[in-house]
């Protein structure tokens, strides 16, 4: 018997186990912008995108058979890409506005002044 018959089942069941790992990582980061997500400035197209990221990552049909989670790892991609952009679009993830919209708003002091 061939000393080497069971390598293509282990990395079979390592690439496996790395792709879960991955959705599972992609799951909690999306669990994580949930707070984001139910912001009152996010729109109703992030919040939606939000529960079907949620929903069919969770969910029991697939695409694709669960051993392979690639179809679960892009929705979680997908779900997440567009709550960051609509996050950024929105100021909702604390970044720091350009210069020229803090020299713009009124309720600063001109930036010689600071």
């Amino acid at each position: 018997m061939d000393s080497w018959g069971g390598v293509p089942l282990i990395l079979i069941g390592l690439l496996v186990l790395a792709t879960l790992a991955v959705a599972v990582v992609l799951f909690v980061r999306l669990l994580r912008m949930g707070r984001v997500a139910r912001s009152v400035d996010m729109p109703q197209q992030g919040r939606i995108a939000f529960w079907i990221g949620l929903i069919y990552s969770v969910s029991p049909v697939d695409l694709l058979p669960d051993p392979v989670y690639l179809d679960d790892i892009g929705v979680l991609v997908g779900a997440i890409a567009y709550l960051g952009h609509l996050a950024r679009k929105h100021g909702l993830l604390g970044i720091r506005p350009i210069r020229s919209q803090v020299e713009d708003r009124p309720d600063r002091p001109p930036r010689e002044l600071r």
